[in-house]
């Protein structure tokens, strides 16, 4: 490591409700018509929501051995992160220590998530070069630390700005000028974000996955027939207004009464709901379960159920 450090709303108004609603009964394909999501290749070791890839951008020429002066970006939702000297953001991951400093991403999770060198990386304006530290890697490179903490880029991020690793699986995250966890701003109502198995799912306002249950239906109108204990492992999503939403598909968008009074959101007809099983956000622990529960995609169709 250089000494010299240089070169970083609620309830849908009863007017949408009623436009909306033909859409269950006429405007859309029936059950046994729906292409069913496949699932998407994941990214490696972990581990690791961010958006598409960016495949038709150009990769900014990034030298595989330099990190270089490390600054400091601001992002229009996670606020101040710390990035490379070309602009690509630098991760942190959850499965790593700081106390002592040690990575647990190797093999493969080193392929998706390249360690930054530490051999040149310097504190530029925003950066304490006294968090900049380095480990010594099982192969022998050095990696860059900051306040202890492994540093990472991500293969995804192809320009400079890019945050498609922040909360990939759950476990990784931007880093923060004072080597934290870079947290979203508050989320919409409903929105979407790539999972790196599953592709683009909805989640909610805390960023927790959203599900569907096959036995419902939502022709020609929306009925749950996931009640009593089943709720209490899967709690209904309650009404979202649509324009407290991101990425959703309006046709379909409303909501319905449950039996036992509640109101239920749906999307594209189908009732939605969350999984107690998931504890953090990126969690997909409910996808598949009972071959009945799966993962939603923006226009309401199951990621990866079984075709009927």
């Amino acid at each position: 490591m250089k000494t010299s450090w240089r070169t970083a709303s609620l309830v849908v108004s009863a007017a949408a409700v009623l436009s909306l609603t033909t859409a269950c009964g006429q405007d859309t394909q029936p059950p046994s018509s729906q292409n069913v999501g496949v699932t998407a290749p994941g990214d490696l070791g972990g581990i690791g929501s961010g958006a598409q890839a960016g495949q038709n951008s150009p990769a900014p020429s990034q030298p595989a051995n330099t990190a270089g002066q490390l600054n400091v970006a601001t992002d229009a939702k996670l606020g101040k992160v710390v990035t490379d000297e070309l602009g690509l953001t630098l991760y942190r991951f959850d499965q790593d220590s700081a106390k002592p400093p040690t990575s647990n991403c190797e093999g493969d999770c080193a392929k998706t998530w390249p360690p930054v060198p530490a051999d040149d990386a310097s504190a530029g304006e925003g950066i304490d070069k006294a968090l900049l530290g380095e480990i010594t890697r099982a192969d022998g490179t050095k990696q860059l630390t900051v306040d202890g903490w492994p540093a990472y880029r991500y293969v995804k991020d192809v320009n400079a700005g890019d945050v498609k690793g922040q909360g990939v699986g759950g476990k990784w995250f931007a880093f923060t000028p004072e080597g934290k966890k870079a947290q979203s701003a508050d989320l919409p109502g409903l929105s979407t974000r790539e999972d790196p198995k599953l592709g683009e799912i909805v989640v909610d306002e805390k960023g927790m996955t959203v599900y569907r249950f096959m036995k419902d239906e939502a022709w020609p109108e929306p009925v749950s027939n996931c009640s009593g204990d089943c709720v209490k492992k899967w709690p209904v999503v309650s009404p979202v207004d649509f324009d407290d939403t991101k990425g959703i598909q309006k046709k379909g968008y409303m909501t319905f009464t449950r039996p036992d009074g509640a109101e239920q959101q749906t999307i594209n007809c189908w009732p939605i709901y969350t999984f107690a099983g998931d504890k953090a956000p990126g969690d997909t622990n409910g996808q598949g379960v009972g071959g009945t529960w799966y993962a939603v995609r923006p226009d309401g169709k199951p990621v990866g159920a079984p075709e009927k």
